[in-house]
């Protein structure tokens, strides 16, 4: 079982910054690849950005490429999303995931294992 934890969502005006938090925990939460994923209201939840296993390697989908950066903190066992230049089409319920995988970051929901409780992120105009 591993538990995900988000925080740091709230509300920016077009153009600010946020940064999220997910604290991981659980006897086998090391063996997991972690990432974001967001649901805006009436649309599909979606990728946003990942991290291999490893942290080595980080994956974004093309609409946050160049705004939005994933790192983590092995100490902490924390994983974090830096939004840049926000916008209003960002706005969103933001969830942590973290995947059983042994390379890369599954793009894709049903190939996640578990889910955060979301953290709402509003972008003005």
């Amino acid at each position: 079982q591993v538990q995900l934890v988000e925080s740091g969502g709230g509300l920016v005006q077009a153009g600010g910054s946020l940064r999220l938090s997910c604290a991981a925990s659980g006897r086998t939460f090391s063996s997991y690849a972690l990432g974001w994923f967001r649901q805006a209201p009436g649309k599909e939840r979606e990728f946003v950005a990942g991290l291999s296993r490893s942290g080595l390697s980080t994956y974004y989908a093309d609409s946050v490429q160049g705004r939005f950066t994933i790192s983590g903190d092995n100490a902490k066992n924390t994983v974090y999303l830096q939004m840049s230049s926000l916008k209003p089409e960002d706005t969103a319920v933001y969830y942590c995931a973290a995947a059983l995988v042994f390379q890369g970051f599954p793009r894709a929901v049903g190939n996640v294992n578990y889910w955060g409780q979301g953290t709402q992120v509003t972008v003005s105009s």
